[in-house]
């Protein structure tokens, strides 16, 4: 029998994608952002998630290096101890992926290090995701000199 995960399917950035349910909160409409200096360009900012200031990190953005279309959901996730939201276009729903499908990226760096994977589902090519590393690492230095610490 092969063992089976549960992801959350978003489109972002024209790709299919795949975040562990474990990770997701919740899925939402976009809300206000405000700027965080020092970031790199795939953070639209800040927002207010369940009362604390969290990044809001542009998937297709990361994914691509390009502007995407303006988002339609935000998808909030556990980064370690600390949420996150990420900006995508759509939400696509759960499926169960078998674990054995994904297959290691060729390059490890990929997404700063959060693509973990890629495989498919029907005729989509679905690129998974580790949650924890979504949010670069100097997005949580620019939020601990805010006055948030992780």
């Amino acid at each position: 029998m092969t063992e089976e995960r549960q992801v959350l399917l978003v489109r972002a950035g024209g790709r299919v994608c795949a975040l562990p349910v474990g990770d997701v909160v919740e899925t939402s409409r976009p809300a206000a952002v405000s700027p965080l200096a020092g970031t790199p360009d795939c953070v639209a900012g800040t927002a207010l998630l369940r009362g604390a200031a969290a990044p809001v990190i542009s998937l297709g953005h990361l994914l691509t290096g390009e502007p995407p279309p303006p988002p339609a959901r935000w998808v909030s996730l556990r980064c370690g101890g600390a949420l996150a939201a990420l900006a995508v276009e759509e939400v696509l729903g759960v499926a169960a992926l078998p674990a054995d499908a994904l297959a290691r990226p060729a390059l490890e760096q990929a997404a700063g290090g959060a693509l973990e994977g890629t495989g498919q589902v029907g005729r989509e090519l679905v690129f998974s995701l580790r949650a924890a590393r979504l949010v670069p690492e100097e997005v949580w230095r620019a939020l601990s000199g805010a006055g948030r610490a992780r």
